[in-house]
């Protein structure tokens, strides 16, 4: 599983078209989700290039919603001495 600094997910934030987010631990892009994601491209929009795990939790996403999630992952979080920060 390809790991990502806080610093590659940040460059992921819109700014250059892709929509990287992070929710406890995985990386996810969601590009290719925005337009349907259910609660509108706005939320995701603004969590792109950040950890959404406490709002992904406050929806109560369904078990559909997270088995889904699991499609868009595309790695994980490291910090900058190569610790996973999450619990898998």
């Amino acid at each position: 599983m390809k790991t990502y600094s806080w610093q590659e997910i940040a460059k992921h934030n819109g700014s250059n078209g892709s929509y990287w987010l992070v929710i406890h631990g995985s990386v996810h892009d969601l590009t290719n989700f925005l337009e349907e994601h259910p609660g509108g491209e706005e939320i995701l929009m603004n969590l792109a290039g950040k950890d959404a795990s406490e709002c992904f939790d406050d929806i109560g996403h369904s078990y559909d919603a997270k088995t889904l999630c699991k499609k868009f992952k595309i790695g994980v979080v490291f910090n900058d001495r190569g610790i996973n920060l999450f619990y898998q």
